[in-house]
Parts: C-alpha cells; structure tokens; sequence
C-alpha cells in the first residue's frame, strides 16, 4: 500500500530542509518538494538536488518568476503598497503565488497534504494557509514548526544529528527571504531593535557612505500605470526591476529598518532591502500626482493603505483585496509619463516629472504675467467655503 504524499513548499533552508525528515518521521508520508523561482539568486538546481538528498521522492522548480511580476508586483505597484508606509511587501507578495503552486502540484500528484516551514508565531503561515484554504477547502495542511516548537538552536542540532546540511549556523544565525522584489532578513541580532544591523547584512545595497561620489539620473516612463521604459530603453518588467535593483542598490537605495506590527499581534523588529521598488513606488506616485484628481488622489491614498494590508495580512484572495484592486486599476488609465530621479548616497530624490495626460497647467498655478487664475473669484470661494464654519463659531464655537 502507496504511502500518503504531501507537498512542501522547499527553499533550501534549515526549516524546510528539517521538515522533509521530520515529515516522513511524524507522519510517514511521502514528501515532494516544490521550489518556486521567484527571481532569487541561489541556484535552484543545487536546492532541488538537496531535497532529494535529504529524502524527498520528488524535487519540482516551477519558473514562476513572470507569473509573480505580471500578476502579483505589477498590481502591488499600480497600488503604490507600502504596509506601514514603509515595507513594500514583498515577502507578502510571494505567499499567495507560493500557495497556488503548492495547490495546484497537490492536485496532479494525487497529495492529500500541504506543508510550509513558516514558524508559529510568523506572518507567512497565515499567508500561505488562508491562500491555500481560499484555493482549496479541502485539503490538509501541515506546519511541522508549529508542532515541533524547536528553537532556532535546537533546529540546527536536529539537522546535524541528522547529517542535513543547512545555509545556517549558530554564528550566522539570519532568517533570508528574496524575490524580484525585494530582500527580507530577521533574527540573530537584529531582533534587538536597538542593534545597528552590521555590514553583513546587507547584500543588495551598498552602504551609502561608500556609494558612487557622483550622483546618477535615471529617467522612468509609465504606461496606464506600468513602467515600461528606463533610461530610453524599453524593458519588461521582468527585466527592467533586476536591472533597477542594481543601479539603485549601487547607490546605497532601498534599505529599511524598522518594528512592525505583525498579524499576529507581536512586534517584529525587519530588515528589508528594497531598491527597485523603493524607486518604482516613487516614480509611480510622481506620474499620480500629475495625472490623478485631487479627490480620486487623496482617496486612492486610504485605499492603498488597506490594499497593503489585506496583502500583509494574506488576504491576497479576498473579496476585498480583488475590491480595492478593481477601484486601483481604474484609477490607471491616464497614469502614463515620466519621471526623472536623482540617485545619491543613498537617497532617491525626484526632480522632474511630466506627463501627455498632466492635469497641472503652468498658466493657472504661474505667478507671472502669463498668470490666467481668477482672482477676484477667491473672495467669493472662501467666504462659501468657511460659511459652516463661521455659523458654528457664531452659534457654537469658542463660547
């Protein structure tokens, strides 16, 4: 009789290079590792061929790296999503196209499982269960680091007394996540948000104040919303967000440090290298500014708000989130332009932009002779305007 099969979602690392053993050990089950390309640098080969080693039946690469620009960056960016004004989730992004996967490779390999090495008290495990569960009701889902509760210590003399070979050690205890866009780290050290996090860190970004002493201008054009072209070159965005993560990364661009508010309810003290869409998100809000009213401006602010965290919060395939996005994608349609930055010690600064659709009129907002506002209609306007105002300063107000 065929052992039960479960389908893992496979990185590489100490968690997930456990949990295949731990798998086969806790639940006798047959385990298939899936490793999705989402633009991380390691080579996936090598973690397919560690799987195997470590004792999967299987090890499957899925190419998800277009999938996960087209459909998860590129309507992230149309929505300007920063979860706390400052994190441009990246890792969350990930999460619901991580899930499909797991949920879709289940289906085709007759698995009645699902597992993830998501810790008990972390983000992704919501993420991932609440994709899986809006994908697939049915199916069950396995997280051994709930069960386990092992500490991070203990989870590597597990895997030592099990010859597993892992990326981490007592003295380089990092957690590491990356994707196209953007590179997450936590633990060791940096769990005390007093720590200056040290050099090592840091992969992506070089430390501004070794940044190019010469500033560079790059120059961005928008689409309804989509960048499509960078320093006169035309690019996808599969290619053109590699290609900016570099050129601002050179310049120190893109790092965040800061303690967010986890789903979970806890504090979490993040490190964050971000610099393609730190820039992006920049640009994008630039072209926003020139195209977008005032009202359907100020209110797509609220809504990008939400949007980001629906996404933290793993609502990915909610009503809601596919809501806020319909309103966000009609907000786009005349979001086309450029935008000129300059890129400096570690500092993105806009210094021009322009756009076919602009909604800023030099002969309205000039204060030369060219000068065509109405002045003598400003009376009028703010005695209307401050009319309910002074009512209620008569009637209520300041007695």
């Amino acid at each position: 009789m065929s052992k039960e099969k479960v389908v893992l979602a496979y990185s590489g690392g100490l968690d997930t290079s456990v949990a295949i053993k731990w798998l086969q050990d806790k639940y006798n089950m047959d385990v298939i590792a899936v490793v999705l390309n989402l633009g991380q640098p390691e080579n996936l080969l090598l973690i397919q061929r560690k799987a195997l080693e470590v004792g999967a039946i299987d090890s499957l690469i899925v190419d998800a790296n277009k999938e996960f620009i087209n459909d998860f960056v590129a309507p992230a960016l149309e929505a300007n999503a920063l979860y706390e004004k400052k994190y441009p989730i990246s890792t969350a992004l990930s999460r619901p196209l991580i899930a499909k996967h797991l949920v879709e490779v289940a289906k085709a390999h007759g698995a009645s499982a699902v597992a993830h090495g998501c810790t008990g008290k972390g983000n992704d495990q919501v993420r991932l269960e609440t994709a899986i569960m809006a994908l697939n009701p049915d199916i069950k889902i396995i997280a051994p680091q709930r069960e386990w509760v092992m500490s991070r210590e203990e989870e590597i003399e597990y895997a030592k007394s099990h010859n597993i070979e892992v990326p981490v050690t007592k003295a380089d205890p990092y957690s590491v996540d990356e994707n196209f866009w953007g590179r997450s780290i936590e633990a060791g050290m940096l769990e005390d948000p007093w720590v200056e996090p040290p050099p090592d860190v840091f992969k992506w970004t070089t430390n501004p104040v070794d940044a190019p002493d010469t500033p560079e201008y790059i120059e961005l054009v928008f689409e309804q919303g989509k960048p499509v072209i960078l320093n006169d070159q035309s690019l996808s965005l599969l290619e053109l967000v590699p290609e900016l993560n570099r050129l601002a990364g050179k310049h120190g661009i893109g790092r965040v440090d800061m303690v967010e508010n986890r789903l979970v309810g806890i504090k979490s003290r993040e490190i964050y290298e971000c610099p393609a869409a730190t820039v992006l998100i920049a640009a994008h809000r630039e072209i926003e500014t020139l195209t977008l009213t005032r009202d359907v401006l100020h209110y797509k602010y609220d809504v990008e708000e939400a949007y980001a965290r629906e996404v933290y919060f793993g609502k990915w395939y909610s009503p809601l989130r596919l809501a806020l996005q319909a309103f966000i994608a009609s907000t786009q349609h005349h979001v086309s332009g450029t935008a000129r930055f300059k890129l400096y010690k570690g500092h993105c600064r806009v210094v021009g932009r322009k756009s076919p659709a602009s909604l800023y009129d030099y002969n309205l907002a000039t204060y030369d002779r060219s000068d065509e506002f109405s002045h003598e209609s400003a009376k009028g306007f703010i005695e209307l305007w401050g009319l309910p105002g002074k009512v209620w300063a008569k009637k209520q107000g300041w007695q």
